[in-house]
């Protein structure tokens, strides 16, 4: 049994940053790919960021130059660094791993978490 289990996030000014950590416990082997999603009310979820096995990463235009994803597989953990944060960025976000478990490929969801930017 895989678990992904979020945490961070928050109410933050604009300018302002948070991090936020993704953590999967129980049988895994390897991570292949992570991400991480947000859905803002009344809009679609979107991808915003990912980092895949041989650390290169992807960002969407909007968060380019503002966000980094990072990785630690000793740890099974994907992280999301948020700086300069906009009132745009308000959504509740998601992390998504792929991962090697119990000899099969799956993928996971974290519970989510909400980022509000708000002055």
């Amino acid at each position: 049994q895989v678990q992904l289990v979020q945490s961070g996030g928050g109410l933050v000014q604009p300018g302002g940053s948070l991090r936020l950590s993704c953590v999967a416990s129980g049988n895994i082997f390897s991570i292949s790919a992570a991400g991480w999603y947000r859905q803002a009310p009344g809009k679609q979820r979107e991808l915003v960021a990912t980092v895949v096995s041989s650390g290169n990463t992807g960002y969407a235009n909007s968060v380019k130059g503002r966000f980094a994803i990072s990785r630690d597989n000793a740890k099974n953990t994907v992280s999301l660094q948020m700086n300069s944060l906009k009132p745009e960025d308000t959504a509740v976000y998601y992390c998504h791993i792929i991962m090697e478990s119990a000899g099969a490929t799956g993928d996971y969801w974290g519970q989510g978490t909400q980022v509000t930017v708000a002055s």
